[in-house]
This record gives structure tokens, C-alpha cells and sequence, in this order.
């Protein structure tokens, strides 16, 4: 049996953790592109999606409580789909297509929504309690490491000098930059509506109610002039910056993969 990906949609990325998702929970997004993904498939009932697989990095707070079935039923308002979250950090995403593709493969499902959510703006790096355990921190303190080091370990070994890195950010934000400005992700991001709660500058509650259709990301002004001036963020002689590496962010992009029953329904 062939596993194929129907149809798939993403918000916009969100510039954690001021960007204009700071104040929406990841399950809320995640359930707003759900929503759209299954409107685009209009042949197909809710009840005929066998799983919602959804990756996060950071499964606790807004993101815990098994977050993947809370997006099931507030995305498909049904009890009847079950949802489960996966975390291999910054690959959990791109593993729930994996394993939603192996299922259908082998037979043990036709239909299932899988992709990833994550908003870092209201939790910090690593959670809200870090606690590795000590012997391994001391004899193995690798085995702790996130990805900036990781990116440290990689530039070192494999000789990826600064300036390279700095080309390749440059170059990729330039063509983001464009990208947006001729609207070539306008069709797989979904609009999402915010309604952001604050206090005017004589402290009284108000609300401000927007669209977010537009990765907030890309930057227009950068050059590699300005690139080269950025500190390392992660070794104080590593070569990893701000401008050559990702950034912080709030999004979710999910895909629906079926077999060809699933397609035809």
C-alpha cells in the first residue's frame, strides 16, 4: 500500500517571542490549520482519519497534556480520532510524516493528519525544570547538548568556515525575502485571526484583533556587512550567530497522507 500526502498547510512563522503569535497557544494554531487542511478536502468525513500525529519539541505548559489529541478534537471536534504527540526536538515534525507514512505503508492505517506546532514564546529553552541527570552531565555532557552547539561541533568538523555560514543565512534570507514579496507562499499558509489582549499607556484593558498571513522572519534589510558584525551565541570562539542561524518561533503546519481509499473517499 502507497502512503500519499493529500494536502498540507502551515501558518505563518512567528518571530518568538515578541512576534504577532506571542499570545495564541499552540493548540489554538494548530487547530486553526487542521480546520483549513480538512475544508480543502471536502470528500473526505472527519471520522474517516484514523490518526493525528503531531511532533513538539517542548511538550509541557500550553504544549503539554498530550497536545497532539487536543489538537484532534478541538481541530476535528470529534472524540472519535486519537492524537499523539511525538518529540525528536527540532526533527519531531518531519518524524510524524515518517511514522504516518510507515503506517499506511504497512497496512495499519488509510488516513492520518501529521506535521508539528511549536510556539516558543511562552516557554523557555529546555522547559520550565531542567534536571539531566548528573553523572551523565559530568562524564558525557554532550549528550545535553542542543542544536547550537551541535551546529558548533559540526562547523569545527567538517571545517564550515564563518563566512560561509554567513553566505548561506544571507542567501537563503534574500530568497525568503522575494519569495514573500511575490506572494509564493500565500497558498499553504493559512490567515490566521489574533485577538491580543493589553493595556493602553493609561493601563486600561484593550484589544487589538489582526490577521497573520506573512512569515515575520525575513529580514529586507540585511547584508552580510551587518552579518559579520554578529557575536557567536553559543561558544564564545564558535562561528554560530543570530544571522547565520535559525530563529526563534511560533508556527504549526500540518499534512493529511492517505492511502488511495483514503484519496478517493
Amino acid at each position: 500500500m502507497n502512503a500519499y500526502i493529500i494536502a498540507g498547510y502551515r501558518s505563518a512563522v512567528g518571530k518568538a517571542p515578541k512576534g504577532k503569535f506571542k499570545s495564541v497557544r499552540p493548540d489554538d494554531l494548530a487547530s486553526f490549520v487542521i480546520k483549513h487542511l480538512m475544508a480543502s478536502v471536502p470528500q473526505l468525513d472527519k471520522e474517516q482519519v484514523d490518526d493525528v500525529i503531531v511532533g513538539n519539541a517542548t511538550p509541557e505548559a500550553e504544549q503539554g497534556l498530550n497536545i497532539g489529541r487536543m489538537i484532534s478534537l478541538m481541530g476535528l471536534n470529534t472524540v472519535k480520532v486519537p492524537g499523539v504527540t511525538v518529540n525528536r526536538y527540532c526533527a519531531s515534525g518531519l518524524e510524524t510524516i515518517a511514522i504516518a507514512s510507515a503506517k499506511i505503508h504497512a497496512g495499519m492505517a488509510d488516513c492520518i493528519i501529521a506535521g508539528g506546532v511549536e510556539c516558543m514564546s511562552p516557554i523557555p529553552f529546555g522547559g520550565w525544570k531542567i534536571v539531566p541527570n548528573l553523572k551523565y552531565v559530568q562524564d558525557f555532557p554532550e549528550y545535553y547538548w542542543g542544536m547550537g552547539l551541535t551546529a558548533e561541533a559540526v562547523a569545527r568538523d567538517y571545517k564550515v568556515s564563518r563566512e560561509d555560514q554567513d553566505k548561506f543565512g544571507f542567501e537563503s534570507n534574500r530568497k525568503a525575502v522575494k519569495a514573500i514579496a511575490e506572494g509564493k507562499f500565500k497558498d499553504e499558509i493559512v490567515p490566521i485571526p489574533v485577538s491580543e489582549v493589553y493595556l493602553d499607556e493609561k493601563e486600561k484593558r484593550q484589544v487589538r484583533e489582526f490577521i497573520v498571513d506573512t512569515d515575520e522572519g525575513p529580514r529586507a534589510d540585511s547584508t552580510l556587512e551587518k552579518m559579520a558584525t554578529l557575536k557567536p551565541v553559543f561558544d564564545a570562539r564558535g562561528t554560530v550567530t543570530a544571522g547565520n542561524s535559525s530563529q526563534t518561533s511560533d508556527g504549526a503546519a500540518l499534512s493529511l497522507l492517505s492511502a488511495n481509499a483514503c484519496s478517493s473517499s
